[in-house]
């Protein structure tokens, strides 16, 4: 016989059923659509601000909405990836954010938070706070760098940062590595030796203790390792339950890529769990040496250091997921839920945002949304994990999609806010105890781009794009916003022959200009792992699908540009 549940919670659930008509009656309108979302019986959504970044450029890079965080009176704060913080206030009560500032120092970041009567938050090298005066919603006080100079390089050099109950801050500085190896990312990569991974580690791929209130600590002087192993985690929380924090940690991509003789795009798509980890001082989450297999349930040893995709790690030394996600979702932003709006099951456990995948190709993208772990009664997860918000993708899992869920916070009464990163929408959802279906979507799903039929597929350029290219680009070369151009509307793919050339041979970076558009993700050049005739396959295959009027190139054009040895 199923036990009886604990008297608290027995007396919250009859609280939430009792209240459901006078919550509702107390909660502003829901949009009719709930904003375009998905989301469980009972819960009400309404779009209370949008298209925060459109239009918003720095140089000729979009700006992109990163996290959130909600003050003591309502005010939300929305930090931007490349500028400034964005303050939003409701002033008339309406459930959306009529009143919306800029303000702070404009070198852009990811995190931000409230803690101890400041509003914190990072850049890609140094953590910051303002003292919060109540009901200000632009701080008037002075900046204070609480941490600066911290590595940061060209991919994971967001920070993350948490606090304990204890008065210490934790701070991520992540890896700039998909795996730390020579010809990362590359067919054949080798890792480094243990050598060289304790010397990286010392610096990276971990978190670091520091002091919240000392001002201008740094790493080397200031910061205590706390945890090791990781690839690149931006999801972290405390639980005054359980009082540990638990990060969510993004896994590792291109397993087939690196070794294609012992795995396949499902191996990369499937076998690669972004996880969830309870961090101890001392933890080792095992990265670069190994990855996350959720359908094993074990450590696997990397490609880039002798694994098959058979071998474990037995015995295995590292610390294990207490919750694996499917591979590649892109945890982001985690909250705890401390509010008491939501049922009972709700409280006490973790919202996180899934950014959702771009390196699952050939298979479908996946993974926007938001889901949540329930925990236990003591503060420690139960192993699972349900979708929450849904339905952010396109009609085709195959484009680009339409939002892409980046930060969440709690408001004071118990709303759940949700931001996207793209055109910088935030939802504000609610619990009002409907339980028949949301009205009809009125707002369509953006027209999704025709499926592809791609010519030259077997040829040896049409191979590699699959194998390769269609990883980012996507297989109808459509690219991702932000993070991957689009072939399909390339001046690259369509314009001069030999720029091309220089492209694929030595990398964007080393041939385009230093002003043009720059995305998440940099490809690298392809000069030292391809023949002549394979670069000129590759380029003929994109001239055939995506620019068709553009005329072939030969062997001997390619070699004619190739650097010298």
């Amino acid at each position: 016989m199923k036990p009886a549940p604990p008297p608290i919670f027995a007396l919250l659930a009859l609280c939430s059923t009792l209240g459901a008509l006078r919550l509702a009656a107390a909660l502003p309108a829901a949009d009719a659509d709930d904003g375009g979302i998905a989301l469980p019986p009972g819960f009400r959504a309404l779009v209370a601000a949008d298209n925060l970044v459109v239009g918003k450029k720095v140089g000729n890079t979009p700006e992109k909405l990163r996290f959130l965080a909600v003050a003591p009176n309502g005010d939300l704060y929305a930090k931007l990836v490349r500028g400034n913080i964005l303050a939003l206030r409701d002033t008339d009560g309406d459930g959306r954010f009529d009143l919306i500032k800029e303000f702070g120092p404009g070198d852009g970041g990811t995190h931000i938070a409230f803690h101890a009567g400041y509003l914190y938050h990072s850049s890609r090298t140094a953590v910051y706070r303002y003292k919060y005066t109540p009901g200000e919603l632009v701080p008037a006080s002075p900046l204070e760098t609480i941490v600066k100079d911290l590595p940061a390089e060209k991919d994971h050099d967001a920070k993350a940062f948490g606090f304990d109950e204890s008065g210490h801050m934790l701070v991520e500085v992540g890896s700039p590595f998909n795996v730390y190896s020579d010809g990362d990312r590359r067919k054949g990569a080798q890792g480094k030796t243990d050598a060289e991974v304790t010397q990286f580690q010392k610096t990276y791929g971990g978190f670091w203790r520091f002091d919240p209130a000392k001002p201008n600590q740094t790493q080397a002087a200031d910061g205590v390792r706390f945890s090791t192993g990781h690839r690149h985690s931006l999801a972290l929380q405390w639980h005054p339950a359980s009082k540990h924090f638990f990060m969510a940690q993004m896994g590792r991509d291109g397993l087939n890529v690196i070794d294609p003789v012992h795995y396949d795009e499902l191996d990369n798509a499937e076998r690669v769990s972004e996880v969830m980890h309870l961090l101890r001082e001392g933890s080792d989450l095992g990265w670069p040496r190994t990855y996350w297999d959720p359908i094993k349930k074990a450590h696997m040893l990397a490609p880039e250091y002798g694994g098959d995709g058979f071998k474990r790690l037995e015995p295995d030394p590292y610390d294990k997921p207490v919750v694996a996600f499917p591979g590649h979702w892109a945890p982001l932003q985690m909250t705890l839920y401390s509010g008491t709006q939501f049922p009972a099951k709700y409280r006490g456990g973790m919202f996180v945002a899934f950014h959702g995948s771009w390196n699952r190709a050939p298979r479908p993208q996946a993974g926007y949304k938001v889901a949540f772990v329930p925990f236990t009664a003591a503060g420690l997860p139960t192993g699972h994990y349900e979708s929450f918000a849904d339905d952010f993708n396109s009609a085709d899992a195959a484009v680009p999609t339409r939002y892409r869920p980046g930060g969440v916070a709690v408001a004071p009464d118990g709303s759940l806010y949700i931001a996207e990163t793209e055109r910088g929408r935030i939802w504000r959802v609610m619990f009002t105890g409907e339980t028949t279906p949301a009205a009809a979507r009125v707002l369509a799903i953006a027209a999704a781009q025709p499926v592809r039929s791609l010519v030259d597929a077997d040829t040896p350029g049409g191979k590699i794009f699959t194998q390769v290219c269609a990883t980012c680009h996507l297989p109808n070369g459509s690219g991702v916003p932000g993070m991957h151009p689009a072939l399909t509307t390339s001046a690259i793919v369509a314009g001069d022959a030999t720029r091309l050339i220089d492209v694929l041979l030595k990398g964007p970076a080393a041939v385009l200009p230093a002003d043009r558009e720059k995305f998440s993700n940099v490809m690298p050049p392809l000069g030292g792992v391809y023949s002549d005739d394979d670069i000129a396959s590759v380029i003929n295959f994109l001239h055939n699908n995506f620019a068709k009027s553009a005329p072939p190139v030969t062997a001997a054009q390619i070699a004619a540009r190739r650097p010298p040895p």
